[in-house]
């Protein structure tokens, strides 16, 4: 599987996983409080500079995995438009590229053992009442690694389409795509079951 570590150095590369994902959260939680689609803008546009200051190969990398974002803009985009209240669904458009953007940004800057580390910590707590932790940190680890992963496979998929049909894929790939994650989530059961399991 691929990292999600970008190899490209930067400051925050440097900076300790809680504080990162603690930032995350309070940044968050600012985008769901403001309304306007002044503030949403420019918060996206922050969001952009801190991708362009590592350089041009950084925020081109980074753009490349915020690009699967485009079915559910143009969607939410023409819904809000059909529904003639456009603005309400651009401040929806510019907070879900900018929360996405940011926990991107985490990832990229963030080793995944030091992410699930962060996990572990706060995990602790639930292991004086029986509940096993670990399962619940490769829960985790999982998700983050396969949703590029999947999400990869899937345009690979529209690709493969494309080059046999002229008509879009669409729901066609649905099938197909689901298949490829099952069988993905098979290896990965087997690889476990191999290794002892959890």
């Amino acid at each position: 599987m691929i990292s999600l570590t970008s190899p490209v150095e930067t400051r925050a590369h440097g900076w300790p996983a809680g504080a990162k994902l603690g930032a995350l959260c309070v940044a968050t939680l600012l985008l769901f409080r403001v309304e306007e689609p002044g503030w949403q803008a420019a918060f996206c546009a922050g969001m952009l500079v801190l991708y362009a200051l590592p350089g041009q190969a950084f925020l081109k990398t980074g753009l490349g995995r915020l690009w699967m974002l485009w079915p559910f803009v143009a969607l939410i985009l023409l819904w809000h438009v059909l529904t003639r209240d456009a603005e309400a669904g651009l401040v929806i458009v510019l907070r879900m590229i900018t929360a996405v953007g940011l926990a991107n940004l985490v990832t990229m800057t963030t080793k995944l053992s030091d992410m699930m580390a962060v996990v572990r910590w706060l995990a602790a707590p639930l292991r004086r009442f029986g509940v096993r932790t670990r399962s619940l940190e490769l829960a985790v680890a999982l998700v983050v690694r396969f949703t590029p992963v999947l999400a990869a496979k899937g345009q690979m998929l529209s690709l493969a389409w494309r080059a046999r049909s002229r008509r879009r894929p669409g729901w066609r790939i649905i099938m197909p795509f689901t298949v490829l994650a099952i069988d993905d989530a098979e290896h990965v059961a087997e690889a476990l079951r191999a290794r002892g399991g959890l």
